[in-house]
């Protein structure tokens, strides 16, 4: 039984992951990965999130990133690995890493004693993730920590994002929503991405995006209309998939304890707050 504080692990989660998704974002990366022949967005992504992996086909992109196109998966999955090796998606992916922060935080926040403290409180929660039943997260956990403290920071983060992300995708599961299924059901709670960037990102149609709408419907979770809606039961089976989630995801922070976890969401929160004000999170991923 955690003695956080309630839902302590997810004010943490959510002060902390936008600093490494905030990369996926950027143009840094997209230069870095272009320098090694990389065109296509959607190669860059899967190519990035899954250099872990080492050389893996589409198989395992598709399992462990769940909620996009087997298709589309297939298209650059795995001809990245004939562009570039893993480790030199996975060199070019931390010094986009380094650009990206030092632009959205600024050299005296990269150098701060905040920065080396976040990184030391974030490492330590780390401690207690595990492997078993969480592929990206053992993988990931598998690269060293590098050595400056932002990137060790970024480090931390991505290992915390991936256990966390791992669990999510269990709990979908158990909730009995599949791939699209998840994705217009997000978008209904009113805090998902919007459609029409789901649909391109993620490689679906519109006709598949109706699919499963219609299905929701059927289990009485999503309201009719064309705009997504939860209904109660709806709304009631998202909140138990974030709460499950929150039960698969307490170790790390519970390591941590309540104080630590207090100071690492104060702090991931100031780094935010700049790295918003400096552009890190476009509108076309974020509006409906």
């Amino acid at each position: 039984m955690s003695t956080l504080p309630a839902r302590a692990e997810r004010r943490c989660h959510n002060a902390v992951n936008p600093l490494h998704s905030c990369l996926f974002f950027s143009p840094d990366l997209g230069a870095e990965l272009g320098k090694l022949g990389f065109e296509d967005p959607s190669a860059v992504y899967f190519a990035t999130r899954a250099a872990a992996f080492g050389p893996v086909g589409a198989g395992t992109v598709t399992a462990t990133f769940y909620n996009f196109n087997p298709a589309l998966v297939a298209e650059h999955v795995p001809a990245v690995w004939s562009v570039a090796s893993p480790e030199q998606v996975l060199g070019a992916r931390l010094r986009a890493a380094d650009a990206t922060l030092r632009r959205l935080l600024g050299e005296e926040i990269i150098a701060s004693d905040e920065m080396a403290e976040a990184a030391r409180l974030a490492l330590r929660a780390t401690e207690a993730c595990t492997p078993h039943a969480r592929p990206l997260y053992a993988a990931h956990a598998e690269l060293p920590v590098p050595d400056e403290p932002h990137l060790a920071f970024w480090h931390a983060a991505t290992l915390l994002r991936e256990h966390r992300g791992d669990a999510h995708l269990a709990a979908l599961l158990a909730a009995g929503l599949d791939p699209v299924e998840s994705l217009v059901s997000h978008t209904a709670t009113g805090k998902g991405m919007a459609i029409r960037w789901i649909l391109s990102s993620r490689g679906w149609r519109r006709t598949d995006w109706e699919a499963a709408s219609d299905r929701l419907r059927e289990r009485g979770l999503l309201v009719a209309g064309e705009e997504p809606a939860l209904t109660d039961a709806g709304t009631a089976l998202r909140a138990e998939v974030e709460e499950a989630t929150d039960r698969m995801d307490t170790a790390p922070y519970g390591h941590l304890g309540a104080e630590g976890v207090e100071r690492l969401t104060e702090l991931g929160r100031g780094f935010l707050f700049t790295a918003a004000s400096n552009g890190a999170f476009p509108s076309e991923a974020t509006g409906r």
